[in-house]
């Protein structure tokens, strides 16, 4: 390399950034102990700050544009390196670019249950996440510096990522719990949930220069053995009660195990849907106790000792040989065609 080549590399002439990574926030111009050249040029780009610092000192901000380094556009560092009559020399200088365009998608949610009280469901732990935006104001890029950066030369969206789930999470509670809406009804006002937490957490990000752009719950959930109740739940409901469900399940039982192995699957079937009834026949009994009256909840009873008494004299007669495979099936859906 010759002496010219050599002069030439110690001084640097461009300055610019050109992002390649969407989850840079700040990045530091290399300068690798070269100066920055008289007339020098500056290219900052839209959706980019720069900024000058010298000797750990904030200097001049840069706007997007390009700009041939003079005393005049970098008055602040002129100032602070004792320039009064303009420099006609090389000097060193960190340079920093700020992203300011927007991070999508990014998510939250919680790292363990939310306990509250549901006036349904009594006390409930809930999980939620969702996704959300952000970007760092233009105006208050100086602010995200000297809060966030410090002497970072590369900081990236995973670095504040945990501060500000953590911040969004504790929003997302404090508005859940004050809205006390059922978790039943909770779907319907995700959007308000949003809305309420992006306006309560842009006071917050604001002394980090960082602003809230987006906050999206995506979803609700409960514990699956509470949800798994629920369903139950839901489904006695459908049938009609919970000696309708019960007999129902035993059915199907016996269908499915018919259906999957001949007639050591259909004794267990029967066998599985005989405890169902009786299960089923003891909750009613129970709860015909506690009822008004007797006669309905007994006359289930009644019907359910008959349905059960029946089916398992069909399989005693079956496994002793008195019957055929063809007469026990037909002769136990027609007794199930009662039920």
């Amino acid at each position: 390399m010759g002496l010219f080549n050599w002069i030439s590399n110690q001084f640097i002439e461009i300055i610019e950034w050109v992002d390649s990574d969407r989850s840079t926030l700040v990045w530091r111009f290399p300068h690798n102990n070269n100066e920055i050249k008289n007339d020098a040029k500056l290219v900052v780009r839209e959706g980019q700050v720069a900024i000058f610092v010298h000797e750990g000192q904030m200097g001049d901000v840069f706007t997007p544009g390009l700009y041939t380094l003079t005393t005049q556009n970098i008055p602040v560092l002129s100032s602070l390196k004792g320039w009064k009559y303009g420099f006609d020399s090389p000097f060193k200088c960190e340079v920093y670019f700020i992203n300011t365009t927007q991070y999508l998608d990014m998510k939250w949610g919680t790292l363990s249950p939310i306990t509250l009280r549901d006036q349904d469901l009594g006390i409930v732990r809930l999980r939620a996440h969702g996704i959300y935006s952000i970007k760092i104001d233009a105006e208050r890029a100086p602010t995200f510096f000297k809060e966030i950066v410090g002497t970072d030369g590369h900081v990236t969206t995973s670095e504040i990522e945990g501060q500000l789930r953590g911040m969004l999470v504790s929003s997302f509670t404090n508005a859940v719990g004050h809205m006390k809406v059922p978790f039943l009804d909770l779907a319907g006002e995700y959007r308000k949930i949003g809305e309420i937490c992006k306006d309560e957490m842009e006071s917050e990000f604001e002394p980090y220069g960082v602003k809230l752009t987006k906050f999206i719950v995506q979803s609700v959930s409960l514990p699956p053995e509470v949800q798994t109740a629920i369903d139950q739940r839901a489904s006695i409901a459908a049938v009609g009660g919970l000696n309708q469900f019960t007999q129902y399940q035993a059915a199907q039982a016996l269908r499915e195990g018919a259906q999957s192995g001949g007639s050591s699957g259909a004794t267990g079937a029967m066998m599985d849907m005989a405890v169902g009834l009786s299960m089923g026949q003891m909750m009613s009994q129970n709860m015909a106790q506690m009822a008004p009256t007797l006669q309905a909840p007994q006359q289930q009873q009644a019907a359910g000792d008959s349905v059960a008494d029946r089916l398992k004299k069909l399989k005693d007669l079956k496994e002793g040989g008195l019957i055929d495979d063809e007469t026990f099936a037909s002769k136990r859906d027609a007794i199930l065609a009662e039920i």
